[in-house]
């Protein structure tokens, strides 16, 4: 697997990005869903510090990956993806970027308004974004919830076109971003 992402394929860095990407996005949406049920108790205190400390994460490990992709480049469509296909791609490549840029923000603009104090891993003190604001604190809750919804959308849709590529299409698109994950056979490339 090349470190440098090829026209034809991601490069191993930009896999493990990506996949590390999507575990902690999974990890925090399910114990989004879940910790607000949780009732008042030390336990809900570590359980919504985990996940401020990996919202942070994902927000440093975006970064990361953007300045990658500008310093390795991405590959090219696959070919014969359709221009408006490859051009839906890009769009929404960058809706995911900047959802998974605003989310963290968002949560971190939350704890800041909210006054609650901010740890990184209870390794390090996190600066607030604003002082206590309770009007800031409700637009910053709303805009955590929606651009929640947002990006469930945007990650299902994602994951929707890279599984009808691979089944319906049988391109190497999927292939390309799975180290082990042979391409589908020859031949067949190209079907809408």
């Amino acid at each position: 697997m090349p470190i440098r992402n090829l026209p034809e394929r991601w490069g191993g860095p930009s896999i493990v990005l990506h996949w590390l990407s999507l575990i902690l996005v999974l990890a925090l949406a399910i114990i989004g869903l879940l910790m607000s049920e949780l009732p008042n108790s030390a336990f809900k205190v570590q359980v919504y510090a985990l996940h401020k400390s990996l919202g942070l994460s994902v927000l440093g490990l975006t970064a990361v990956r953007l300045l990658w992709r500008l310093a390795a480049g991405s590959p090219g469509p696959v070919p014969g993806t359709p221009r408006w296909m490859h051009a839906a791609a890009q769009a929404t490549h960058g809706a995911l970027y900047a959802l998974l840029l605003l989310m963290p923000l968002s949560g971190w603009l939350y704890n800041s308004a909210s006054g609650f104090p901010l740890k990184f891993f209870g390794w390090f003190d996190v600066p607030a974004l604003s002082g206590r604001d309770p009007q800031l604190k409700a637009f910053a809750h709303e805009a955590h919830e929606w651009l929640f919804i947002a990006l469930a959308v945007l990650v299902t849709v994602h994951a929707a076109a890279a599984l009808y590529h691979h089944y319906r299409r049988r391109d190497a698109t999927l292939a390309r971003m799975l180290p082990l994950a042979k391409p589908p056979a020859e031949g067949d490339g190209g079907r809408n």
